[in-house]
């Protein structure tokens, strides 16, 4: 697409839709809802859409109740864009470079930047709406309110119900503490209950009497870490006992274990589930009890697509990295100081384009991308060295640091999606790649159910459902802890980083 095309969409961001879309984007902060219950954020998101003259469609589409579709144009090609907005429990926080309650009394904050994600996309969809009226391009733009993305568990029911089939290409964004393009390969993952009923008893007058559903839970962990001998060693299995009894003199007729398995083959991951089930029987058979398996919902492998985080590159350098005042650079350094960090405020330089990286975290984007070309891009909105799910991360979200990210992720994902409206070749390359990746294979949801069985994320369980796009933002950070473009030129241009796993458990 020419640069003017590019211009007028950035003009129409500049003009007419930074202030309002930052509205939204600071309503969404202050609402800072958990996953399932995003309620008021998802409404005024559909809203802005509707306002302008999108349809809203297919709400709850999944079986998510806050899910939704907004479309506009007709015919091909059809480019997606994807919202999110939950936000995270325990991390509410005033708009200060310290650890302090929310003035509000909202306990959950936007800790990876929702308020953005969601805000961005739909700037981005207004602007191409309006270019493409005025200049009768041709084509089907489709956002999707997607839920709970925190708990892996949105997107995939989403899949599942045929949401992104009709799709050409999808684009996304997040927030992080660095800049590029979300090029990477990821593990797919399942979430089981692991259940077992027994009989209880009284441990010490007669137990004979009782049969032991925390024994059965042990039987099955010891068996379950004997298959680590027989599983790829790019498998994982993570596992937490979360029920096991109440008291230590009573046999516990009830235990439960919340159980993890990812591999970077959805098809491994599905093979291996039916063994664990087997497991489970037999940890059964062995203590006469019974068991109970629940599959709380799998996520495909986000796939890489070369082709098109080349092509969004070219525009991501146009509009990062971003310029911070000198207040802003001391807020970051503040908030660094605060927990030990290094200080050395926020990002100033893009990194090149990832290649052949392995994630070993999981997102429920992987299930959009097996289904059409994805890509999205990482933009830096909290200071260096920061983890995702933070604290710091909330406030940096509801000042100017995330305003300016949200304004720029606007123009990558507008400018980006006008390419491949208008550019046939593009679209052929970046559709090309994807048949690389697939292999023909057709996607299959790794859920057992049509809607989704999780619960609300709550407590520190927030620590343990972070997706692999914040393990993303993770490892560039940790491999170039200057963010120095030099040096990850360098790093790139020898090959280090495509040899190099990320193992993240």
């Amino acid at each position: 697409m020419s640069s003017s095309a590019h211009e007028e969409i950035n003009a129409i961001i500049d003009k007419e839709l930074e202030e309002p879309v930052w509205d939204i984007a600071s309503k969404v902060w202050g609402f800072a809802e958990l996953g399932y219950r995003e309620f008021k954020s998802s409404a005024i998101e559909q809203e802005a859409l509707e306002k302008v003259g999108f349809e809203i469609s297919d709400r709850g589409i999944g079986g998510c109740e806050t899910s939704w579709i907004a479309t506009h144009g007709s015919g091909s090609p059809v480019l997606g864009l994807l919202c999110e907005f939950d936000a995270l429990p325990g991390l509410g926080n005033d708009l200060k470079p310290e650890q302090t309650p929310c003035p509000s009394g909202n306990t959950s904050g936007h800790g990876c930047g929702h308020n953005l994600i969601g805000t961005a996309s739909i700037g981005a969809a207004i602007a191409l709406k309006k270019y493409m009226e005025k200049n009768k391009v041709p084509g089907t733009l489709r956002v999707f309110g997607c839920p709970a993305e925190e708990m892996l568990n949105g997107k995939n029911y989403m899949s599942n119900a045929g949401a992104f089939k009709s799709l050409d290409v999808c684009l996304h964004n997040h927030p992080g503490p660095i800049t590029t393009c979300l090029n990477f390969h990821s593990t797919a993952s399942i979430d089981l209950w692991i259940e077992f009923h027994g009989k209880t008893a009284h441990a010490g007058v007669s137990p004979w009497e009782g049969r032991s559903a925390l024994q059965a839970a042990e039987i099955f962990l010891v068996a379950a870490n004997m298959m680590r001998e027989h599983i790829l060693p790019t498998a994982r299995m993570h596992y937490i006992i979360e029920k096991g009894g109440a008291a230590v003199n009573v046999v516990p007729d009830y235990a439960r274990v919340l159980f993890r398995y990812r591999d970077p083959s959805a098809e491994n991951v599905r093979e291996h589930v039916d063994w664990v089930k087997d497991i489970a029987k037999g940890a059964a058979l062995a203590t006469q009890t019974k068991s109970e398996v629940t599959n709380l919902g799998g996520i495909y492998d986000c796939i890489p697509n070369d082709a098109m985080a080349k092509h969004m590159m070219t525009i991501i350098e146009k509009e990062f990295p971003l310029t911070w005042t000198d207040e802003e650079q001391d807020y970051a350094k503040k908030i660094q100081k605060a927990v030990g960090k290094e200080e050395k405020g926020m990002a100033t330089t893009v990194l090149p384009v990832p290649t052949g990286v392995e994630m070993g975290g999981s997102s429920d984007v992987g299930d959009v991308s097996w289904n059409v070309p994805t890509m999205g891009l990482v933009y830096s909105t909290w200071p260096l060295g920061i983890p995702p799910h933070h604290w710091g991360c909330v406030a940096c979200h509801g000042m100017s640091i995330g305003r300016k990210g949200l304004h720029a992720a606007m123009k990558v994902l507008a400018c980006t999606g006008i390419d491949y409206l208008t550019n046939p070749d593009l679209l052929k390359e970046a559709k090309e790649d994807f048949e690389k990746h697939t292999k023909g294979l057709t996607y299959k949801s790794l859920n057992e159910t049509e809607t989704p069985q999780l619960g609300v994320l709550e407590g520190s369980a927030r620590s343990h459902y972070a997706c692999c796009i914040h393990m993303a933002a993770e490892y560039f950070d940790a491999k170039y802890p200057d963010a120095s473009a030099a040096i990850a030129a360098s790093a790139y241009a020898s090959k280090e980083v495509p040899s190099k796993k990320a193992r993240r458990g």
